[in-house]
């Protein structure tokens, strides 16, 4: 079972962090709609690293807290299920404006500080706890990668 929950884990991040937005920008670069830019970099990692990811991850942690709890965090009560929720409820929160940032441009510079700090606080704390599973070791990644994407975007489009 575990193995199914990695390569489903691992695909998703895959899907939401690299393949889906890499995607969106090379169709707009290819149809001649837009140049590369970090404006239509930032467009589409935001919509689907920031808001997709963390609004399906909130709904996933706020339905299903034991994946969560037991996979990336190795918790074994099911205790911690109400915290995992409330994580899922923030990540809802910023998921939704990520998502939202696609279609009102000006709510794309407060989604990218709140999900760039967002993934930046989890992808440290995963440095400091030294990640022992595939699983918090991809989050690690992932969560790190975003981070740095999201500074590069505010740098160069503020």
């Amino acid at each position: 079972m575990a193995k199914k929950n990695l390569s489903l884990y691992l695909i998703s991040v895959s899907l939401f962090m690299l393949v889906l937005p890499v995607s969106c920008i090379t169709y707009q670069c290819h149809n001649g709609a837009l140049s590369l830019s970090w404006g239509l970099i930032g467009k589409w990692f935001l919509f689907w690293s920031v808001g997709v990811r963390l609004f399906t991850a909130g709904l996933k942690q706020t339905i299903q807290p034991e994946f969560t709890a037991r996979e990336i965090f190795h918790f074994r009560s099911s205790e911690s299920f109400v915290v995992i929720r409330e994580l899922g409820f923030a990540n809802i929160s910023i998921g939704l404006i990520g998502i939202l940032s696609l279609f009102n441009a000006q709510w794309a510079t407060p989604a990218a500080i709140a999900g760039g700090l967002y993934f930046g606080l989890a992808g440290i704390m995963h440095i400091f706890k030294r990640p022992d599973s595939r699983n918090e070791i991809l989050a690690m990644i992932s969560d790190l990668f975003i981070f740095l994407l999201m500074i590069c975007y505010l740098i160069f489009t503020l």
